[in-house]
């Protein structure tokens, strides 16, 4: 491997782990941010809704500007914004004030969303240029930020060390690596060339979604990245308010689950090799029933606890290997791996505010069930993952093709 791929690998690298450290930062302080506030299950839900109204801007907006600039100033932009959001987010803390913190997130959330499709894009990229599987890795340095950034928040919540100290020092650190992580991404990336009927550019984000297999893709992606955003936002409220335990311990649940989808995506490419993309984004499916069902419907504490690691588990690779499925087609692959980055990160950053509601009026055990089903249905889905070069070349890929052997 040559010193400049090196290089963009190791941009990705950081690319990824930025987004999972400020986002644990984040999460292992909600349940102080919350009493900070004063703010009910449904209210912060409203406050979450701030990340939602950031994300969606993001999401929405990151594939038609990769189209335009590429990959490169996306990205530059998006980790702009989450530094920023971080800031703001320390400074609502600081304040007690619950619109500056959605504000904050607001900000946060559309910086998350562009830059993790606009690096999405890229890891795709690499991989095909590489011919070995990169994104689960790329994902698994996302779930490693949210390990350090989750032992780190639960030392300081021990010690009541300030959520706006915390936080400020979080963005602080995470300017230098972003800074370097732009600089050696390469431009032109994700460009594509204006049509030459100008009527025709608007429509043409959305005619990848004419392919059946790719909406199927798009479902698992959905499904998965709820499981993950639900953990990465209500875990350490659902283990305080639904099975009794404190602030600390909480937090130190949510830094299990976080562990274990950091090992099942470094662990990834060795099992994607020997089984192949159905088998285990079935497995990981199935692993993320069992986890969540435990959470939900166990009575003891400590196997709510436990189950944690499988609900890690099963979500830690249907995200990457989707994507990478997504990306595994010579029709203008940027675009669709922009289209179910697009739609996993929906689910991601507008699902668990949705939850919060649903918390208020059954207690968030009971909300947790939407992800169960979910992740349930995946499941069902995972043929639809099967390598191109794998699919039947005598008709265009349909849904009954779901029903086929796994591979």
């Amino acid at each position: 491997m040559d010193s400049a791929l090196r290089r963009r690998r190791l941009a990705l690298l950081l690319a990824f782990f930025i987004p999972g450290i400020s986002m644990s930062s984040w999460i292992t302080r909600t349940p102080a941010i919350r009493d900070i506030l004063g703010a009910s299950t449904g209210e912060m839900g409203l406050v979450l809704f701030g990340l939602s109204i950031g994300s969606m801007t993001g999401i929405l907006s990151a594939g038609p500007l990769v189209r335009r600039f590429g990959t490169r100033p996306v990205t530059a932009v998006g980790l702009a914004l989450m530094i920023a959001g971080m800031a703001t987010i320390a400074v609502g803390a600081a304040t007690s004030i619950a619109v500056v913190v959605a504000a904050g997130l607001a900000f946060f959330g559309g910086g998350m969303g562009s830059a993790e499709i606009a690096v999405n894009i890229e890891g795709s990229v690499v991989e095909q240029i590489q011919g070995r599987p990169l994104l689960t890795t790329l994902h698994g340095c996302f779930s490693l930020g949210t390990v350090a950034g989750a032992v780190v928040g639960i030392g300081l919540t021990a010690t009541d060390f300030p959520v706006a100290l915390h936080l400020t020092l979080v963005a602080l650190v995470t300017i230098p690596a972003a800074i370097w992580a732009v600089h050696a991404i390469p431009a032109g990336t994700g460009i594509k060339p204006r049509a030459a009927d100008a009527s025709t550019a608007p429509r043409a984000p959305l005619a990848v979604w004419r392919d059946a297999r790719l909406v199927l893709i798009g479902l698992i992606v959905l499904a998965m990245a709820l499981a993950e955003g639900a953990a990465n936002d209500w875990l350490p409220l659902l283990m305080v308010d639904g099975h009794g335990f404190d602030a600390a311990s909480g937090s130190l649940v949510f830094a299990g689950f976080a562990a274990s989808m950091t090992i099942g995506r470094f662990s990834g490419g060795f099992f994607l090799s020997r089984f192949g993309r159905v088998a285990v984004v079935r497995a990981s499916a199935i692993f993320g029933v069992i986890g969540l069902a435990l959470v939900i419907f166990a009575g003891n504490p400590v196997l709510a606890g436990l189950a944690v690691v499988f609900w890690g588990l099963g979500t830690s690779l249907g995200f990457p290997v989707s994507i990478s499925a997504a990306g595994d087609s010579p029709h203008d692959p940027a675009g669709r791996v922009a289209a179910v980055a697009t739609a996993g990160y929906v689910a991601f950053l507008v699902g668990p505010p949705l939850l919060g509601f649903l918390g208020d009026q059954y207690g968030l055990r009971g909300a947790m069930i939407v992800v169960l089903v979910f992740v349930g249905a995946a499941a069902f889905l995972a043929p639809a993952v099967r390598p191109a070069s794998a699919l039947p070349a005598s008709r265009p890929q349909a849904e009954d093709d779901v029903g086929a052997a796994p591979e």
